[in-house]
C-alpha cells in the first residue's frame, strides 16, 4: 500500500514545476490530504516533518508553527507537514498522510539528506509512530510534549482519575467517564463540579487524589510559579486548573472510531497505584487537614463499579497508536516538567519501556509552550546523533528530571497494566 502511494505521488509530481525557493509549496495527496512545504535558498539538506496535534478540524496544512517557521528555514532547514486529511485522533491517517508527504516533497525538490519528523501533543505520538515503522522515510524524530503513553496507557490514566473524580466527588452529576456522547458538554458538568469541590478542604484533597491517579503534575500553569516540593495547598490548586482537560481528555471522536469504551479500570487496586506514584506525601497531607481517611477512600474506589472495554475497540485504538517502544530511528522526546494535558509521566513510561530514547526537559510548565530555541536545541541533538550514531551531552536549556512513574504503562506487543 505505502509503496502504491508513494508510485502515485511520484508520478502525479514528477513533472510540476518546483516552487520558488523559500516560497510556500503543497498540494493533494492521492488520499486527499492537503500537504505544505517551504524550502531556503541556503538549504542544509534536512528536512523537517511536521506533525500537528489533536484538532476538531483539519485546518490549513502546517509546515510547522508559525511561531518557530522563519527560524526553522533561516537555520537552513527545508519544512513540510500535512493536514492529514482528517480532524480528531487522526491517527489512522496522519501516519501514511506524512510518509505520502515525504514522498511528494521528495518528487518534488529531489531526495533530503536526511527527514526529522517532529510533532507535538498528538503529533508527537504520530512521530512516535513514523519512528517505529519500517520505511518510513524519515531519519529520526523529536516528539514534543507527546502523547507519547499511547492511546490506551494514557488514556487508561485518565480513566482513573475521572472515576476518582466521579466516585467521591459528583457521584450523582451526569458525568460520564466513558461512552461520552459530547465531549463539550459533559467538561462543563465537570468544571462545575470541581469548582464546587475546590472551595472545602475535602473537596481539594479528593481533587489531588485524582489528579495523582491521573498523573497531573503539581506545576501546570506557565504564568505561575512552581510550587515548592512542600507546598501541597499550591500544588492541588495546580492540579485543579489543568484538571477538566488533562483528566477528561476528549473521547468522543475516540470512541466512535474505536466503536466504543477502549479503557479500563477493572483489576485495578488504587491503593497499589497511589503507593507506586510516590505522591503520598501530598496526599496524606491534604487528606489530614481536611480531616478524611484517605484509606477509606481507597476502599471506595476498590469496591466501586468498575469499566470495562470492548475487545474491538482495544484493538482500535492498540493499532493507531499504542506504541511498541521499539523506535527504528533516534528519537528525543521532550517535555515541561509541568504539563498537565500531556501527563511527564507518560515520557518516562516511554523512555524506560524504549530503552534508547532520549528524554529531554525543559523547566517550565503549560502544554506545548516551547520556544524557538528549545525547538532548534532538540533538533540539532537528534540530527547530531544521526550524524555520529550515539547521544551526545544534554543540551543548554535543558534540565534532569524525573516525573512520577507512568501508572498504567500499556506497549503494543505487550501487556497494559
Amino acid at each position: 500500500m505505502r509503496r502504491s502511494i508513494v508510485r502515485a505521488v511520484a508520478l502525479m509530481l514528477a513533472t510540476a514545476v518546483p516552487a520558488a525557493i523559500g516560497a510556500d509549496d503543497g498540494g493533494v495527496l492521492p488520499a486527499g490530504a492537503h500537504w505544505d512545504a517551504a524550502v531556503p535558498a541556503n538549504w542544509n539538506g534536512t528536512l523537517l516533518l511536521y506533525s500537528r496535534g489533536y484538532s476538531a478540524n483539519p485546518g490549513a496544512p502546517e509546515a510547522a508553527p508559525k511561531p518557530h517557521r522563519q527560524a526553522l528555514l533561516d537555520a537552513g532547514y527545508a519544512i513540510a507537514g500535512s493536514d492529514y486529511g482528517a480532524s480528531g485522533w487522526a491517527l489512522e491517517e496522519a501516519v501514511p498522510a506524512q510518509q505520502a508527504t515525504v514522498a511528494a516533497f521528495a518528487a518534488r525538490h529531489g531526495k533530503p539528506k536526511r527527514v526529522i519528523a517532529w510533532g507535538s501533543s498528538m503529533g508527537g505520538l504520530v512521530t512516535t509512530a513514523l519512528a517505529e515503522r519500517r520505511g518510513s522515510g524519515i531519519d529520526g524524530g523529536v516528539a514534543m510534549c507527546a502523547s507519547i503513553g499511547g492511546a490506551l496507557g494514557m488514556m487508561n490514566m485518565a480513566l482513573d482519575g475521572a472515576y476518582a473524580f466521579r466516585t467521591l466527588i459528583a457521584p450523582d452529576a451526569d458525568i460520564r467517564i466513558v461512552d461520552v456522547d459530547d465531549d463539550r458538554a459533559n467538561g462543563r458538568r465537570v468544571a462545575a463540579a470541581l469548582a464546587s469541590a475546590t472551595q472545602t478542604p475535602q473537596g481539594r484533597a479528593r481533587i489531588a487524589l485524582a489528579g495523582v491517579l491521573a498523573g497531573i503534575p503539581g506545576w501546570t500553569r506557565a504564568d505561575g510559579a512552581e510550587p515548592a516540593p512542600t507546598d501541597y495547598r499550591a500544588q492541588v490548586d495546580e492540579i485543579a486548573k489543568a484538571f477538566v482537560m488533562g483528566v477528561y481528555l476528549p473521547r468522543t471522536d475516540q470512541e466512535k472510531r474505536a466503536g466504543g469504551a477502549f479503557s479500563w479500570n477493572s483489576g485495578i487496586d488504587y491503593r497499589a497505584q497511589v503507593a507506586l506514584s510516590g505522591r503520598q506525601p501530598l496526599l496524606a497531607a491534604l487528606y489530614r487537614e481536611a480531616g478524611l481517611d484517605l484509606d477509606a477512600d481507597l476502599a471506595k474506589l476498590n469496591a466501586g463499579q468498575r469499566v470495562t472495554a470492548k475487545p474491538a475497540a482495544v484493538a482500535y485504538m492498540r493499532a493507531h497508536y499504542t506504541p511498541n517502544a521499539r523506535p527504528l530511528v533516534p528519537l528525543a522526546a521532550v517535555q515541561m516538567i509541568g504539563d498537565g494535558l500531556t501527563s511527564p509521566s507518560l515520557q518516562r513510561g516511554y523512555v524506560e519501556a524504549a530503552k534508547g530514547a532520549e528524554s529531554l526537559w525543559v523547566r517550565g510548565a503549560g502544554h506545548c509552550g516551547f520556544d524557538t530555541p528549545t525547538v532548534l536545541a532538540a533538533i540539532r541533538h537528534v540530527e547530531a546523533r544521526i550524524e555520529s550514531g550515539r547521544w551526545g551531552a544534554r543540551p543548554a536549556g535543558f534540565v534532569a528530571h524525573t516525573p512520577p512513574p507512568m501508572l498504567r504503562p500499556c506497549v503494543r506487543g505487550g501487556t497494559c497494566r
